[in-house]
């Protein structure tokens, strides 16, 4: 019997979670009960024309993930909510969102692709500010997800009550990479992603306070950038602190080496104040932190994890943006 676990395994390695974040355009959230088969639109409430609409979507590879949620009244729900998050352009601290209460499953499909090609749909839009934290509950994708990932949730559902956030909305999810840093979360709007989270470091996620060096451990990356600039924007929440999630950022990579070991990026931050900062830091392979291992469950063999540090890291411009702009 097999009872090997990558969690834990990843936890007793040490591997460092940064960098680990993917990077989409667009989510798409669908309320639907579990349980839930491996490929999750293979599941028994998930109808055939959102399933091969799913399978399209992910043949075509383009940047949009498909997700199943639930919470604990799904089940009992006489409507389904479609979730759509569209990354912001420009300076940007995430995602829009757009809510959708359908009167059932059978007609997410329809609103979809209608929206994804001209952005308009046939039911009422709601975009009333609201976080949703997603949890990956997804055990029939990997064990962890279940073991980690459904204790996790039940005892944040508690102290979300506790802290009487009212516009946080907790939900489980279909997998979305990264099971080996189970329990894993993405916190949407802004979609940063986090992993093997405890209640203490998710309250320091929820209310910004607390000790920041917690983010160390358990912050997998901002899923509006790409992997190296991940790694540097966790630099820069370690240095300016929770004001830094205030923020709004652009980034790119300026160069990058042939065998992907070095980068060259930039990071620009408005700050409330509306001044702009530039950022560039060279990224490097980290080869003390690199590692081979097991990446889920049920992996048959090791596979190399390559890890990036912060080199050069330097200020390069201050601009003074007037507010009336």
């Amino acid at each position: 019997m097999n009872t090997f676990f990558c969690s834990d395994y990843t936890r007793e390695v040490g591997e460092d979670l940064i960098g680990s974040a993917t990077n989409y355009e667009t989510y798409i959230l669908v309320e639907c009960p579990p349980p839930w088969t491996t490929d999750a639109f293979n599941s028994r409430w998930v109808p055939k024309n959102l399933h091969l609409l799913a399978e399209e979507i992910n043949k075509a590879k383009l940047p949009i993930r498909f997700l199943v949620i639930a919470n604990d009244v799904s089940h009992k729900a006489d409507q389904t909510t479609l979730l759509i998050y569209q990354k912001k352009q420009g300076f940007s601290n995430g995602y829009q969102k757009y809510e959708f209460h359908l009167p059932n499953i059978e007609q997410v499909a329809g609103v979809v692709k209608k929206w994804l090609h001209n952005k308009t749909a046939d039911y009422p839009v709601y975009t009333d500010p609201t976080r949703d934290i997603l949890v990956c509950t997804h055990g029939s994708h990997d064990k962890c997800c279940a073991r980690y990932g459904n204790p996790f949730y039940f005892h944040a559902t508690a102290t979300i009550a506790n802290l009487n956030l009212d516009n946080v909305r907790l939900w489980k999810s279909s997998h979305f990479g990264g099971h080996r840093f189970a329990p894993t979360a993405i916190d949407l709007p802004e979609a940063r992603y986090y992993g093997v989270l405890d209640q203490d470091s998710f309250m320091s996620i929820l209310t910004r306070t607390g000790d920041i060096k917690c983010l160390a451990k358990v912050y997998r990356g901002w899923g509006i950038l790409p992997s190296p600039l991940q790694v540097l924007e966790r630099e820069l929440i370690l240095h300016h602190g929770w004001d830094w999630f205030n923020y709004k950022v652009v980034g790119r990579i300026l160069e990058q080496s042939l065998d992907n070991n070095t980068f060259l990026t930039e990071l620009n931050y408005e700050s409330e104040e509306g001044s702009i900062y530039t950022y560039q830091a060279t990224i490097v392979k980290d080869n003390a932190k690199s590692l081979q291992l097991k990446s889920a469950c049920n992996s048959t063999q090791h596979s190399m994890l390559v890890k990036y540090a912060v080199a050069n890291l330097c200020l390069t411009s201050t601009k003074m943006v007037s507010l009336s702009k």
